[in-house]
């Protein structure tokens, strides 16, 4: 069996939070010191990487998603990502053999409904502790990690809100450390702390810290066909930006700024970027789109057989590219809002369906000779490529932007990385690449 560990001269054992004082451990059952190589596992996508070919000596925790909230606080569902009852059990099995942790996501964009009324008063609190309590012990878990999105914000459209959310999800958090003082609990956020009553990011969210081993910042869907202009989805920095939307940078300073330890910080990681519809003359144009200051710290040169193209242009609102291979033209239905919805593909182009579809080489380069514009961003730290073909622009993350990320997680003393989703690696090269930078051993092997 493998191990991991942090390099001897990682900051992480000891940060100053902006609360006070120094953090020297975190809840549950490890300290700061370890190491968080994690990524999340989805059952939709089971046929694309079984359980038994996750490379588990690189991860310290692997996370199955989801389970979702329900009407009943008693109850969380596994129907739409484990029907059969049987990935679940599967990947504990094979995570305890290979000295990992095994956790479930519970919540995530389409399940994070009810999480509002199931922490909402005390009896439901204590109902809704034991619910994970159960989830725990059904399936041998090692920890339970919870992606609501988003506690006093509205997310899917139909999640019930509370102005008292993080207040309410702190104490629930509470009464089930007391619980499983041994478990990993963690919590997938935005890239701004928790609402507080006002809506707004809460100002002090240190408490958090001593109930959670850590929060993975989900530092990506920053930019997307939602966005006025072509983004990256996982910026690093956007201090670049003509319009700044977040990132890497702003979400560790607004969370420690907010008394949340660094060192209990896991950066989260996109193996997938978003499409978009762009004209060629809008792809090839010059710069004259960006500020002077984008100008000067972004442009690199294009790998050979390739356009440089532009940075944040116009697309086609009204049109979503497919995605990889692997993204459906899903029928017109409703929504789990019971909204409307008018189908067609997701325009996801996972890291390992770029290179299915030959966008990009078995190292993760783009291919030459084929016409494709490419630009990498040296503020966000993020690739861009352009097919012209089809007229489709992909924000996407690469070996080298995921060891830009390595680096500032090294340099900030975060806890580690958690990358969405597994099945959208491609022979490790992406957690190889931050694992690298990092500095992380493998040790015990």
């Amino acid at each position: 069996m493998c191990s991991l560990k942090k390099p001897a001269q990682s900051s992480a054992a000891s940060t100053p939070s902006a609360a006070g004082g120094t953090a020297t451990g975190s809840a549950g059952n490890a300290s700061t010191d370890d190491i968080v190589a994690m990524t999340w596992y989805t059952g939709w996508h089971s046929q694309y990487l079984p359980v038994d070919q996750i490379s588990w000596e690189k991860y310290t925790a692997v996370t199955f998603s989801f389970a979702v909230t329900t009407e009943d606080v008693n109850t969380v569902s596994l129907n739409d990502s484990d029907s059969t009852g049987q990935l679940v059990p599967a990947l504990v099995a094979a995570a305890h053999s290979h000295n990992s942790k095994a956790m479930i996501t519970v919540g995530g964009w389409t399940g994070s409904q009810y999480f509002s009324t199931a922490v909402a008063t005390a009896e439901n609190r204590t109902a809704f502790t034991k619910t994970m309590m159960n989830l725990v012990q059904q399936y041998d878990l090692d920890g339970v990690d919870f992606d609501w999105e988003y506690p006093g914000k509205q997310g899917a459209g139909c999640n019930q809100v509370n102005s008292a959310d993080t207040a309410n999800f702190l104490l629930f958090l509470q009464e089930l450390r007391t619980q499983a003082p041994n478990i990993t609990l963690s919590a997938a956020s935005s890239i701004v702390p928790f609402a507080g009553p006002d809506g707004q990011p809460s100002t002090d969210v240190s408490e958090f810290a001593k109930v959670l081993d850590y929060v993975e910042i989900m530092d990506y869907d920053v930019w997307g066909t939602w966005s006025d202009a072509v983004g990256p989805n996982s910026p690093l920095d956007d201090t670049c930006s003509p319009s700044p939307q977040g990132s890497a940078v702003s979400a560790v300073k607004a969370w420690t700024g907010a008394g949340f330890p660094a060192n209990q910080l896991v950066l989260g990681m996109a193996a997938y970027g978003h499409s978009f519809e762009v004209t060629q003359s809008d792809a090839f144009a010059n710069s004259g789109n960006m500020t002077a200051s984008s100008v000067v710290s972004t442009t690199e040169a294009a790998p050979a057989g390739t356009t440089p193209i532009a940075l944040y242009p116009e697309f086609n609102k009204a049109v979503q590219p497919f995605g990889d291979p692997w993204d459906e033209d899903a029928a017109p239905g409703v929504d789990q809002c019971g909204n409307p919805t008018a189908g067609g593909p997701s325009g996801i182009f996972n890291f390992a369906g770029m290179i299915e579809q030959g966008i990009l080489d078995q190292n993760g380069t783009v291919v030459g000779g084929q016409g494709f514009g490419f630009r990498y961003d040296a503020c966000s730290q993020t690739p861009f490529v352009y097919v012209p073909q089809n007229q489709t622009m992909i924000s996407y993350d690469d070996p080298t932007s995921f060891a830009a990320k390595g680096e500032f997680i090294r340099e900030q003393g975060l806890r580690g990385f958690a990358i969405w989703e597994a099945a959208g690696d491609y022979n490790d090269l992406l957690v190889d690449a931050v694992s690298n930078a990092i500095g992380i051993e493998e040790v015990g092997c």
